[in-house]
């Protein structure tokens, strides 16, 4: 049974807002190129090689989960967030139409509360901090209680930034000791949520009665039709794979693959490190992957493929680096259609390119509307068509889902580590969560000639015929 909030939460979350209220009065009046400077000092500090890793393989130790030694590759996402950040204005007149007769001024959102997940508890800090630096935000960060250490870490090298350019430290704070109680308060009494992390505390932040910036589960699913690059699909199905160890909701999870070329898919994998199950192999999988209630083993999440192998008593072979099954059934009596957060993929033999639309439709009825897909294809007619069916709101073309969606170097797609779902995963938006979420922006509107179409233009065809 939950337990209410203690008295003494309530007053160290008080104390903590209204510091972070003064903070922000403070650089109320800080210019555009004082924001700036603030952003790029975040992104130094946070996002260079020593600090980074540091505090990053502090994460995997801490939590339990991820990939020690890969992990430190995501602070080229604190690169690209700052890419993105310095390049649009944040303060004063951001945006001006002479044509509509329109100005924007951008200020700020207020207070946040950030939520932030075991899987991302050195990146998720900087990227939020970055853009809110850059809207004269602050920011209350509510850690998981599995990665508190390693959040508290990473805010505490963004209020040295802030010390460094004189700015108030207390822009950026962290709940010392987090619970369910205390962070519900808390978002209650900021003026905006960021919730990354899991359905529940998405769930509670749309609850709590102020604005929210909530994300979905993903189950990304990426179709390979006759025209792909079978190597290179290959190639990135791995990398996707194995960030962090499938940590990610933007992991490949599942590989819809025509019967073309599914054998030679199949061998490409392979030879990429991917180990196929065999049917008894891959009932062990299933009961290491998930309880008999249907939730998720923890042990199994985001580890390695040996760790996942030895826990559900088989071996694997000298080089396996993630794991295959292969899967014709779809729905959520099948847990391999579904989530796997782990270096695991399904591979289900499609027909032909219509009949992949068809399973794409069908995994995401179990889950994942909303997140992303991706496609591995040179024909422009199949890209679009795949990109109509799906129900997501992002599709990558021939590129490893869980490097790209957020954005990378390679795409346009705005650098974030929030990725909205829009209605169909329960979220009001389905872009990256960006700059532009970080803000109030007021509207000053002046006359313009008149605009106004004749009801012949407007009505076409319609106009002045019989009416009831």
């Amino acid at each position: 049974m939950a337990r209410d909030i203690t008295p003494e939460e309530i007053a160290v979350i008080d104390e903590m807002i209204a510091r972070a209220r003064k903070a922000m009065d403070e650089v109320a009046d800080y210019d555009q190129k004082q924001v700036d400077r603030l952003a790029r000092a975040l992104g130094w500090h946070c996002g260079n090689e020593t600090t980074f890793l540091r505090i990053a393989q502090m994460g995997v130790d801490e939590s339990g989960i991820g990939d020690r030694a890969g992990r430190a590759g995501k602070r080229f996402k604190v690169q690209g967030v700052l890419r993105d950040a310095l390049r649009q204005k944040s303060v004063g007149v951001i945006e001006e139409d002479p044509e509509k007769g329109l100005t924007k001024i951008g200020k700020p959102a207020g207070v946040i509360a950030s939520l932030i997940p075991t899987t991302n508890p050195e990146l998720t800090p900087p990227v939020t901090g970055i853009y809110a630096a850059k809207c004269r935000d602050a920011v209350i960060f509510s850690p998981h209680p599995r990665a508190k250490e390693t959040t508290n870490e990473m805010v505490e090298v963004m209020r040295y930034a802030c010390r460094l350019v004189g700015a108030p430290e207390d822009l950026f704070q962290c709940v010392r000791k987090p619970s369910i109680p205390g962070t519900n308060y808390l978002m209650s009494q900021c003026d905006l949520t960021m919730a990354t992390g899991g359905k529940p505390m998405v769930q509670a932040a749309y609850s709590s009665g102020k604005p929210a910036y909530g994300v979905g589960a993903g189950n990304s699913t990426m179709v390979i039709d006759e025209t792909a690059d079978i190597k290179e699909a290959a190639m990135n199905s791995r990398i996707s794979k194995m960030s962090d160890f499938g940590s990610g909701c933007s992991a490949d999870g599942n590989l819809i693959i025509v019967d073309a070329v599914y054998e030679q898919m199949k061998e490409a994998l392979i030879a990429e490190g991917g180990y196929l199950c065999s049917p008894e192999e891959k009932e062990l999988l299933a009961k290491a992957l998930w309880k008999e209630d249907g939730s998720r083993r923890i042990e199994t999440v985001a580890v390695s493929a040996k760790t996942i192998a030895d826990f559900a008593g088989f071996e694997l072979p000298e080089g396996a680096k993630f794991l295959m099954v292969e899967q014709g059934e779809i729905g959520k009596e099948h847990p391999f259609s579904r989530e796997k957060l782990s270096v695991t993929m399904a591979l289900y033999r499609a027909r032909d390119f219509d009949d992949t639309l068809r399973l794409v439709r069908e995994i995401y009825e179990v889950g994942g509307k909303g997140h992303s897909c991706g496609i591995y294809s040179f024909d422009e007619a199949h890209i679009l068509a795949h990109a109509a069916n799906a129900p997501v709101s992002r599709v990558m073309v021939r590129q490893p889902q869980s490097k790209a969606n957020a954005g990378s170097f390679e795409n346009g797609m705005p650098m974030t580590s929030s990725l909205g779902c829009g209605i169909w995963g329960g979220n009001i938006t389905n872009e990256n969560v960006s700059l532009k979420h970080y803000m109030n922006i007021t509207w000053v509107a002046r006359p313009i000639p008149i605009d106004r179409p004749s009801e012949e233009e407007l009505f076409g065809e319609f106009f002045n015929t019989e009416v009831l």
